[in-house]
């Protein structure tokens, strides 16, 4: 909930630049997915891509930080050549449900280069989605949905959050 001490985490990552605080937790998060046999298998760690404006704005991606500590502790790559964001979209925070969901409808696709090597038999076997927080699922749905758009249902598609937005 909003008014929760965790939403602190994922907030001073976002906005505050506290990159040591994505990564710290990002390793905490990394350590339970490695000790769990149903993660043993993760092939790629794949972190919700951010438009190249909000980049340079911002200076980093948050789900990319988070995503590079936790593949680091499972010892699997991190792979920002799979997906990719093919428009910009607005800020989520102060839209609904519904609008969240339309503003990233059709915001991701899967890279030429990562579905051309699909189809040459370079096919992973699972892999983790990984943003800084999950609160309506539309933007990792959209990106499960350009995901699954190459990769048939045998590729297992994780999700992995620092946090989720909902009642106790």
């Amino acid at each position: 909930r909003a008014e929760s001490d965790y939403s602190k985490i994922t907030r001073c990552i976002k906005y505050q630049g506290r990159l040591e605080v994505g990564k710290h937790f990002g390793r905490l998060l990394g350590e339970k997915l490695a000790g769990s046999s149903l993660f043993s298998d993760v092939d790629a760690v794949v972190p919700v891509p951010l438009h190249w404006l909000r980049i340079w704005k911002r200076g980093y991606n948050q789900a990319e930080v988070i995503a590079s500590a936790l593949a680091r502790e499972m010892d699997v790559p991190m792979r920002t050549d799979i997906l990719m964001r093919s428009r910009r979209t607005r800020t989520q925070t102060k839209l609904d449900i519904d609008g969240k969901a339309r503003n990233v409808a059709g915001a991701f696709a899967v890279s030429e280069d990562a579905a051309a090597r699909f189809r040459n038999g370079a096919v992973p076997r699972h892999i983790v989605l990984v943003d800084d927080v999950f609160t309506t699922g539309s933007t990792l749905g959209a990106c499960f949905k350009a995901l699954r758009s190459v990769f048939p249902p045998s590729v297992r598609i994780s999700v992995a959050t620092l946090a989720f937005v909902g009642e106790v």
